[in-house]
């Protein structure tokens, strides 16, 4: 009887312990959503976790408190159009042309963004069975074949071009609210950055059968600047009007993201959704702040290509840490495979990594021993190896060395004082730029680097006329 009862006893354990390891597996097995929220034009220091101590962002404050901060956290242009293309497809955009922003007469251009042969993550993600969906600000590509929905998208509610009236007041084809490839009724809309905040609700309150994947690209804090008085009450603070319409605006997005945030946990999904949110550049020149860094967006200073950026992921992710190694915006693509238990040999051409196995400290080297950049075909190029940074600047018509651990602010141009270092960068940078093609179109930047140079060097020249 005695036997028995340990033969029993037995059989329960090992029954018990293969229902654990089951319901492990099972556990593991569960996919997480996916989300991205991309900012336009948002400076470095433009939220309160960077410091911000004017603009208003508990929200998004709260968020990055739950997760990683990326204090080194890089976008692959310094401006719109050529940085998503980076995104979305894990790549180097100036490896299929994208150097440039797409301008407004490529309507009838089907060339004119990125291209149909790149996998962007929408579509792997969505071979992996997830639902997909695209929110917001496209500028990808203004004709129709290159639209979200051609490009792995499921659902999408926005406007295809780089920049519109909040209000919703459509102004040509690439100036117009669509949903699903249909405009959206002008009567509808209420201020953009809402409506995009509202969209996103809906389609997770309403898509939970199988994990999704959600890009909600704010075109907040974009020009032109226009905002509701709720936010600007918030703002009233800020006694330099334009800084305060700026804040509102980034306030106004911070809001939306709580509210995302907690339809999240109202559904009891936030502990397994792994949110990313990020800018698509550093700050414009106007109102935004990219301290403590040099520059502002269209440059390849710090203060151009370096954002703020988090991760949260609840269920398996550390909170309240931050990582301070170089990371990139090329990143999220493969790190969004590994995370939804996708092979990242599924694609081989991608240029970032996944940062799951840093940031879980299962690896303790840098993600990247170098970062490269280009723009306009390389009118402008970087490289940082390292703790240095190559920076070939049309705007100082130089070529820039800086050590970054000693010189974070790129204060000081160390480029004469080692000459072979420089060359020895700029054969890297050549190497690289080898396996890349010539832009497919072109966009105003090189000239409007020039006058903005220009107007730079004539406020200063002014500033000294009054000496004796």
């Amino acid at each position: 009887m005695l036997i028995s009862n340990l033969k029993l006893a037995l059989l329960l354990s090992l029954f018990i312990l293969g229902e654990s390891i089951s319901f492990a597996q099972k556990e593991d097995e569960i996919k997480p959503n996916l989300i991205i929220i991309l900012t336009d034009d948002q400076g470095y220091a433009d939220v309160g976790f960077n410091g911000a101590t004017d603009i208003p962002t508990p929200n998004l404050d709260r968020l990055a408190s739950q997760g990683i901060n990326f204090t080194n956290g890089y976008v692959s242009h310094p401006y719109c159009s050529p940085s998503r293309a980076g995104l979305l497809t894990g790549r180097y955009q100036a490896r299929f042309g994208h150097d440039n922003n797409i301008s407004d007469d490529a309507l009838d251009d089907a060339t004119v963004g990125v291209p149909l042969s790149e996998t962007i993550i929408s579509e792997a993600l969505k071979e992996n069975g997830y639902t997909t969906s695209a929110i917001g600000k496209w500028h990808l590509g203004d004709h129709p074949n290159l639209y979200p929905t051609n490009q792995g998208f499921d659902h999408w509610f926005g406007f295809p071009g780089g920049g519109m009236n909040y209000w919703g007041n459509s102004s040509g084809e690439i100036r117009t609210v669509y949903r699903n490839g249909e405009k959206v009724p002008e009567s509808e809309l209420r201020y953009l950055t809402d409506d995009f905040t509202d969209e996103a609700i809906h389609f997770i309150n309403n898509n939970q059968e199988q994990p999704f994947f959600i890009y909600l690209a704010y075109n907040a804090p974009h020009a032109p600047d226009q905002v509701t008085e709720k936010y600007l009450e918030r703002t009233k603070h800020i006694e330099y009007g334009g800084r305060s319409v700026y804040a509102a605006m980034v306030n106004a997005v911070d809001e939306g993201i709580g509210k995302i945030d907690s339809t999240l946990v109202a559904n009891n999904l936030k502990e397994n959704t792994v949110l990313v949110f990020l800018s698509d550049n550093g700050g414009r020149i106007k109102h935004a702040n990219n301290s403590p860094y040099r520059g502002h967006k269209g440059m390849l200073f710090e203060g151009g290509i370096k954002v703020p950026f988090f991760i949260t992921w609840p269920a398996k992710l550390p909170a309240d840490e931050t990582y301070d190694k170089p990371i990139s915006s090329l990143d999220i693509f493969p790190t969004f495979l590994e995370a939804s238990n996708t092979s990242i040999s599924t694609e081989p051409k991608l240029h970032g990594t996944s940062l799951l196995p840093y940031i879980l400290k299962k690896d303790s080297s840098a993600p990247h021993q170098k970062l490269f950049w280009r723009s306009s075909g390389g009118f402008e190029y970087a490289i940082r190896r390292g703790d240095h940074k190559l920076y070939k600047s049309s705007y100082k018509d130089d070529t820039l060395l800086f050590n970054l651990k000693e010189d974070p602010y790129e204060k000081k141009n160390i480029a004469k004082n080692h000459p072979d270092l420089v060359q020895d960068l700029v054969r890297e940078y050549k190497k690289w730029d080898s396996k890349n093609i010539k832009p497919g179109w072109t966009d105003a930047h090189p000239e409007n680097v020039i006058k903005e140079e220009e107007r730079f060097k004539a406020i200063r020249k002014r500033a000294m006329q009054g000496q004796n």
